[in-house]
């Protein structure tokens, strides 16, 4: 029932901008929310792109777009929070704070953590809120400013992986650095659990590139690193960060 709300309320996005021919927006959406909003707007060949403030991030945001369109700005912006190197703080404490104000989960994207710094990125609307109301996480002061630095805060640990494929097609790929059969890693790529730079991807045969953002529904994530490295067996070396 749940999954049929969400759809629903999917399916009215796409419908309100097509009637007012304007960018409509819905609220940031989790990996499974937007492989389910991909496959439900592909089906009705919807004109429709995800973002969620950078390249590569976890939470997206939907934009339905009239035909005319192909582009449209997202109603996104992200906050920089700054607190001393000697407070350790987590994903969770940004997370529960925020949700004690009551901002909704939909206003929030990527919650993104380092020693001393933070970037979390909110929907437009809920900015003046946060910036009035916020001034600790948990028992930390906290210093808030617009924008953010590159690179951005990791936000999980990376451990470096190197593995061989016989290629550099997905389910090659998925079955190797989630370590299942390739029949497994096919299933997982039908079912639209396999997502490639926060888009859903259910064709085995696409081919990974250095770069590319690899997300596996339940098992993990994974940034694609070298991969024209060869084995005397002609197996392609592929080189990868897993998060944890």
């Amino acid at each position: 029932m749940e999954s049929e709300i969400f759809i629903a309320r999917i399916n009215d996005t796409l419908d309100i901008a097509q009637k007012t021919s304007k960018p409509k927006f819905f609220g940031f959406l989790s990996l499974e929310e937007a492989a389910l909003t991909q496959k439900t707007l592909e089906n009705r060949n919807a004109n429709f792109c995800l973002f969620g403030g950078y390249d590569g991030a976890q939470r997206v945001m939907l934009c339905c777009m009239p035909d005319w369109c192909e582009n449209a700005e997202f109603p996104i912006t992200a906050l920089t929070f700054t607190y001393r190197t000697v407070d350790e703080l987590r994903h969770r404490g940004f997370l529960g704070a925020l949700m004690a104000l009551g901002i909704v989960r939909e206003s929030v994207g990527d919650i993104l953590v380092e020693s001393g710094r933070a970037v979390v990125f909110f929907k437009n609307e809920v900015l003046p809120f946060v910036k009035t109301n916020v001034c600790k996480i948990g028992s930390v002061g906290v210093t808030l400013t617009d924008g953010f630095t590159q690179p951005l805060p990791q936000g999980d640990s990376l451990v470096n992986v190197t593995v061989t494929v016989s290629s550099l097609r997905l389910d090659c790929v998925v079955s190797a650095v989630v370590n299942l059969s390739r029949g497994t890693a096919n299933e997982l790529i039908e079912a639209g659990l396999v997502l490639i730079n926060s888009q859903v991807c259910e064709k085995s045969t696409r081919q990974i590139n250095t770069g590319d953002v690899l997300t596996v529904r339940g098992k993990g994530k994974f940034i694609i690193g070298k991969t024209d490295g060869k084995t005397r067996k002609d197996r392609t070396i592929l080189e990868f960060k897993k998060y944890f």
